[in-house]
């Protein structure tokens, strides 16, 4: 220990070697950060153990698949009753009709499915299906919202707000140098939340657009719901424009209910995209919606290929999962809300008592702390205006005493997670707040 806090030799080391083979030493943009990163030894149930030998109470998990815990037997027994039966075939096998099954039984809007790997390409397969069922190319986002890493989809995410364009007529700002410009041509670009400006942009676009896409609890950027009315409108203006409604659940899957959004809000859409919580940690993603949509790729009037589609390790783990999702998802679930409660409200109450103004949101399987003296964050532009370089210290505070969250501030619950966890994070909590006023201004 040095100044209370861990010293990470194996893992100074660790990002030093991969520095060497690996651009900007990591393999994904998503886990660059100031310092070294968290190289993980092991993990199980609520816990991580780096390489160091240090145990932090885990709230990423895995950026959210984790929803039973790290190395759940349910998932891992699965897994390794299939690995000696072969890795991938290229060919049919049972996993993956019982795993769409599952899928279907779930999802109150799925009829069919297709598997992808990733929920970056399951994305821009339903995308292709929108526009092979409507005949039409534009595709309308909301800004703030994540749909995957890919050139057509990563626009508007987290812009400069001063490039971005008027708020009621945001225009597409690209996520990366080296994007596909070209791409922005099919998207028009929403304020979430903003039933008004909206309504006034399908006026404009309306019978140019395939489907309206969404993060139906918007998770990529804080932890934002839709206001009250705000979904009715969506609907009916795809009802009016002939268009299609899209949920990218790829976090939301599984996670606020068995059914997903789509139980949890009450709202059925054509299509949806999963991902993450699906096979509890395994790389499978999902396409699934309504028989007449996706009928355009029954037919073979839409492709949809991939060779590690429905790969049976990964269908081995939806399957194990999934099956212990339907068969306890009333101790689950309300476990879930339960504890996500009870940790915003001393979080809420920690920040109170250390004087920095937090706001802290979401249902609580999923939940967000923003750095800010708002009372409410609707859309991604309130988003920009937290404190969100505070945000990145704090995160580092309660990694430095065992606790691991999104560095952005979105904190995951899992079935795993313990009243013993939620005691021992929020004397953390408390304590890094207590730090965190030292270094930024509150």
């Amino acid at each position: 220990m040095m100044n209370g806090k861990p010293v990470r030799q194996r893992s100074a080391a660790l990002y030093e070697r991969a520095g060497r083979v690996l651009a900007g030493g990591v393999s994904s943009d998503a886990r660059r950060g100031p310092g070294v990163p968290l190289y993980v030894d092991r993990a199980a149930g609520a816990r991580l153990w780096d390489v160091d030998g240090t145990e932090y109470v885990d709230y990423v998990l895995a950026q959210g698949p984790m929803l039973l815990g790290h190395s759940a037997p349910a998932v891992v027994d699965a897994v390794a009753a299939q690995l000696g039966r072969g890795q991938a075939y290229a060919a049919q096998h049972p996993l993956e009709v019982e795993a769409a099954e599952l899928v279907c039984r779930l999802v109150p809007g799925a009829d069919l499915v297709r598997f992808n790997t990733v929920g970056s390409e399951a994305v821009i397969g339903a995308w292709r299906i929108a526009r092979g069922a409507t005949g039409r190319q534009k595709i309308l986002k909301f800004e703030g919202h994540y749909h995957g890493w890919l050139d057509a989809a990563l626009w508007s995410l987290h812009p400069a707000v001063d490039a971005a364009g008027p708020v009621d007529s945001p225009v597409p700002v690209p996520g990366t140098g080296g994007q596909q410009r070209s791409s922005a041509g099919d998207l028009v670009i929403a304020p979430w939340n903003d039933a008004e400006t909206l309504t006034a942009l399908m006026a404009a676009h309306g019978t140019e657009i395939a489907a309206i896409v969404m993060e139906p609890v918007l998770c990529n950027t804080g932890c934002i719901a839709p206001v009250p009315g705000f979904l009715d409108t969506v609907r009916e203006l795809c009802r009016s424009y002939g268009c299609l409604l899209i949920f990218d659940e790829v976090i939301t899957g599984f996670r606020l209910a068995a059914g997903g959004a789509q139980e949890y809000l009450g709202v059925t859409p054509d299509l949806a995209v999963y991902g993450k919580a699906i096979a509890g940690g395994l790389p499978v993603a999902a396409i699934a919606g309504r028989r007449e949509v996706m009928d355009v790729v029954t037919r073979g009037e839409v492709g949809h290929a991939g060779t590690f589609n429905s790969n049976p390790l990964g269908m081995a783990a939806a399957v194990g999962n999934l099956t212990a999702i339907e068969r306890d998802r009333d101790t689950i679930y309300p476990h879930l809300y339960r504890l996500g409660g009870r940790l915003m409200a001393g979080i809420r109450e920690a920040a109170a008592q250390a004087g920095v103004p937090m706001l802290v949101d979401g249902p609580g399987p999923v939940f967000q702390t923003y750095l800010t003296p708002a009372a409410a964050v609707r859309d991604y532009r309130d988003f920009a205006a937290t404190d969100r370089a505070g945000m990145g210290v704090l995160h580092r505070e309660l990694l430095a005493r065992g606790v691991n969250v999104v560095p952005r501030g979105l904190w995951f619950l899992s079935a795993a997670h313990t009243d013993d966890d939620v005691d021992r994070t929020l004397e953390v909590v408390a304590d890094a707040l207590r730090a965190l006023r030292g270094q930024v201004a509150v």
